[in-house]
């Protein structure tokens, strides 16, 4: 039997199976689910009919026997982009974990990021929740390590992308993609001679999984298995203090940046090269 399809795919979960499978088995507790109805008021009035929990899970439980809270994000609901509504319960229910880290009661964070940014129907408003959710990230990284995942074929993008970058820990696998603008938008932006985006072996050179990590934009990269998935972000939490987080580099990255403005052109192999990953 072939060990890969033994494995138990995490990218094939739904955003509330997913946010299970990280926590503790059997401790899982969602907080505004479906049945809360806290749903978009802004999709109905373009004819879009808006899901009961706004495409994210906001789950509470443990993690390693330690308590956490788990934002999980569906993908496969207006492309996983946040809202007014989605924003707010990734927003509140961080900023309730700070709070309870403030008072020595320590949470563990994770967000289970699958996402194109903010939802454009919702433009300033979702714009407003990532600000706010970016805000939260760097006060609780204070506190307990902030993790993050990103694993399936949808990717992070837009303005949740920054909310990657600002995590104490990333974990990718191969599938996943990271990047600022997606190769669609680019495309569409600046045209083919750009970026063909239908270049899938093209896309994951630049910004896939395998690609950020060895890069060292993401800390940790595992196989499409919910299991690894599980280990790499109970690792991150039981290692010792992680580095300085990489949004507080800033000599390090605008060297990067003034590198690869230098070269003529840039592709995967390049980058690897420009930027080896630290062992």
């Amino acid at each position: 039997m072939n060990a890969a399809l033994d494995r138990p795919s995490f990218v094939e979960l739904g955003a509330r199976e997913r946010a299970a499978a990280v926590l503790d088995p059997g401790s899982l507790r969602e907080l505004l689910g479906p049945f809360d109805r806290l749903t978009s008021p802004w999709l109905p009035r373009q004819g879009i009919v808006p899901q009961a929990d706004d495409g994210v899970v906001v789950a509470r439980g443990t993690l390693g026997g330690r308590a956490a809270v788990v934002l999980s994000i569906e993908g496969a609901f207006q492309g996983g982009s946040i809202g007014e509504v989605s924003g707010a319960k990734i927003a509140g229910a961080l900023e309730l974990a700070l709070r309870d880290c403030e008072a020595g009661r320590p949470v563990r964070p994770v967000l289970l990021l699958e996402t194109g940014g903010v939802r454009l129907q919702e433009a300033n408003l979702g714009l407003a929740a990532i600000a706010e959710i970016q805000s939260a990230v760097v006060a609780l990284r204070r506190h307990v390590p902030v993790v993050a995942v990103v694993a399936g074929m949808v990717g992070c993008f837009g303005g949740m992308s920054l909310v990657a970058a600002l995590c104490s820990h990333l974990v990718m696998t191969r599938q996943g993609r990271l990047g600022m603008n997606g190769p669609e938008v680019i495309e569409q932006e600046a045209g083919l001679e750009e970026l063909d985006a239908g270049d899938r072996r093209l896309i994951w050179s630049l910004i896939g999984g395998e690609q950020r990590w060895a890069t060292g934009l993401a800390d940790a990269l595992v196989d499409d298995d919910a299991d690894q998935v599980r280990d790499a972000v109970l690792g991150a939490f039981d290692a010792p203090d992680a580095a300085w987080p990489r949004s507080a580099q800033v000599d390090v990255y605008r060297l990067r940046i003034e590198q690869a403005a230098a070269m003529s052109e840039l592709d995967g192999p390049a980058l690897r090269a420009l930027w080896p990953r630290e062992t």
